[in-house]
């Protein structure tokens, strides 16, 4: 991969190139190194080896919440019957994607992912891959401006339908409560009844996580991360019907048969619109 990338923006970003400076550690990209991936670069990996150096639990926190997605969307495409998903925060394409996941059930399932990192749009034509049935789209935007991703993303969805809205790991990065709060609300004021909110993020559960973390936001340039209080991570479910089990660690909700659940440093849930 080259070190200097130039990409045009899409329609919903405006004018003009996007340089993607290499040289500053991107969330997206450093996620993508814990998965295993190759869409990174070397500040990205040094900045994965430093937090690793003091949460080694770190690679698991990224296997495991990738896991949870995987079993959302298919309880969600399989059990509720929901075939349109708005995946904020997508991050680059790794294996079982949101639409890999909910046209295996359902061909006809309809997604748009959403991310701010360049890096992303450059791969987006390996997410933009549907079915002839249903259909993908990727808009280039920030989480806090919901009302752009919203207006966007009505290009592919029909907001008059049940939609699953996934915030997933993305929160932490508005690192005030109060705001995060609003974009959930929002976000799902424009869906209707029978919508769900699909959510996870780091939790202030484990002392090395946090150091890690605390670390790694020190450093020049990079965006924060903020862990919260399970507590605080159910606070974003307010007002809506909860899914069992409820707000827990992402290894125990709903694991596969053969897992063998223990806690982490990331709690989520699923959560139903009435």
């Amino acid at each position: 991969m080259a070190d200097d990338l130039s990409v045009p923006r899409p329609a919903s970003g405006g004018a003009g190139p996007v340089e993607i400076d290499t040289s500053v550690p991107h969330s997206a990209r450093i996620w993508n190194y814990m998965l295993g991936g190759k869409d990174n670069y070397p500040a990205d990996r040094q900045a994965g080896d430093r937090i690793r150096e003091i949460f080694p639990g770190m690679a698991d926190v990224a296997l495991h919440s990738r896991h949870m997605l995987r079993r959302c969307v298919r309880h969600l495409a399989e059990e509720a019957g929901i075939r349109q998903f708005l995946d904020i925060g997508t991050g680059l394409p790794t294996v079982d994607n949101t639409h890999e996941v909910a046209q295996r059930v359902a061909p006809e399932s309809r997604i748009v992912y959403v991310d701010n990192d360049p890096l992303v749009l450059v791969h987006a034509q390996a997410l933009l891959t549907s079915t002839p049935q249903g259909a993908t789209d990727y808009i280039e935007a920030d989480v806090r401006d919901p009302e752009l991703i919203l207006r966007e993303a009505a290009r592919t969805l029909d907001f008059t339908r049940p939609t699953a809205l996934m915030l997933m790991g993305i929160l932490g990065l508005v690192p005030d409560y109060d705001e995060a709060r609003s974009v959930v609300d929002r976000l799902m004021a424009a869906l209707p009844s029978g919508s769900y909110l699909a959510l996870y993020d780091g939790s202030d559960t484990d002392p090395d996580y946090v150091q890690a973390l605390s670390t790694h936001n020190a450093r020049k340039g990079v965006t924060p991360y903020t862990p919260r209080s399970p507590e605080l991570i159910a606070g974003y479910f307010t007002g809506f019907d909860l899914v069992d089990p409820g707000v827990v660690p992402v290894t125990h909700w709903r694991p596969d048969p053969w897992d063998t659940p223990r806690d982490i440093a990331c709690a989520g849930g699923l959560a139903r619109k009435p």
